[in-house]
């Protein structure tokens, strides 16, 4: 294999800022991840991600969208959700306690993914969360 090839694939959706989108994300998911033991663990993250962006920013709003990018290697699944922006300050995880109806999701999506990084992009941010899908050796993910 030449040294610049890379074996990892990468796909990517951009849905309307709908709430119903949240499904559709999850069953993309789903679809591409078929057969993966982190399949269902991918699907709760990009449905966590995905409402987060709809509830808020402004993917939201009427014109407003979301865009998944799914990044599948033989030793990680990357599945990241960028947001129109909006928002006046970028996603962070909170301790909510069990009985709180909402600021939970990230702290959740941070809770299974091996590591979720946030940065910001184009007015907006993206929330990237990664599963590693082997372990090193000693039992220590990737």
């Amino acid at each position: 294999m030449h040294e610049y090839t890379s074996t990892a694939r990468v796909w990517g959706l951009t849905c309307p800022g709908f709430p119903e989108e949240v499904s559709r994300a999850r069953r993309w998911t789903r679809d591409i991840l078929r057969g993966s033991p982190l399949a269902e663990d991918a699907e709760l993250i990009v449905s966590e991600l995905s409402a987060n962006a709809i509830l808020h920013t402004a993917s939201g709003l009427a014109s407003g969208s979301f865009h998944l990018a799914l990044a599948v290697s033989t030793q990680v699944i990357a599945l990241s959700v960028t947001d129109d922006g909006g928002a006046s300050t970028a996603p962070k995880v909170e301790h909510q306690g069990q009985e709180a109806e909402h600021g939970r999701g990230l702290g959740m999506v941070s809770a299974i993914a091996h590591r979720v990084v946030v940065h910001d992009s184009d007015g907006g941010h993206t929330v990237t969360a990664e599963l590693f899908t082997a372990a090193r050796p000693g039992g220590h993910p990737c």
